[in-house]
């Protein structure tokens, strides 16, 4: 590699261990570690076609970056290059699963206020969501239940946010959705209670 860059773009020794192959660690790191958090965000999602071709680019990657460590074991910047771009990559993935926004979540909202604007905001949008009426420790309380898309997440919680600033509420990633039951026998706003059985 080193007669390379010097032969092609007349780059020195010293240019070449302490800035350019750090600097390639680095960049390799990301690609890698943003690959990973990717990859199982696809699996977590249940996407089997896609998180494999991904863990293939991880992996050639993270040999590449590796490689260029043991050749330089003796530069002390390669370490600082491998460790700085776990981190950039960790935060560059989550960004971009952010923007992404993959799959669906469950979001379980719990207050004592009546629901009916929130109800009302939820039908508008074509929300699929359950009521339950549940007791909590200082009495009763309401509970709407609801799966949606993770690109939706932002819309609901601004509502939230506005109807029930003090509820609290609840979000959970989920691996794989059966909507068939919901889409023919469940009319969409259908309400039910939450009922104990106490053992005899």
């Amino acid at each position: 590699m080193e007669q390379f860059f010097f032969d092609n773009f007349g780059v020195s020794e010293s240019t070449l261990n302490y800035l350019i192959i750090p600097l390639l660690i680095f960049l390799a790191r990301i690609g890698d570690v943003s690959f990973s958090t990717i990859r199982i965000i696809f699996v977590m999602s249940g996407k089997r076609n896609i998180a494999p071709i991904l863990g293939f680019f991880e992996a050639l990657i993270w040999l590449l970056a590796i490689g260029q460590i043991i050749s330089n074991i003796d530069n002390a910047l390669s370490y600082f290059a491998y460790a700085g771009g776990f981190a950039a990559g960790t935060y560059v993935g989550m960004y971009i699963e952010e923007r992404l926004a993959i799959g669906r979540v469950v979001l379980r909202l719990i207050t004592k206020e009546q629901v009916h604007e929130l109800l009302t905001f939820l039908n508008d949008n074509d929300y699929r969501y359950s009521i339950l009426d549940a007791e909590g420790k200082t009495g009763k309380v309401n509970v709407v239940f609801l799966v949606l898309k993770r690109e939706d997440l932002n819309h609901l919680t601004a509502a939230i946010n506005k109807y029930h600033p003090n509820a609290f509420y609840t979000i959970e990633g989920v691996k794989m959705v059966n909507e068939g039951n919901m889409a023919d026998g469940v009319p969409k706003g259908i309400g039910f209670r939450w009922l104990q059985l106490k053992r005899k």
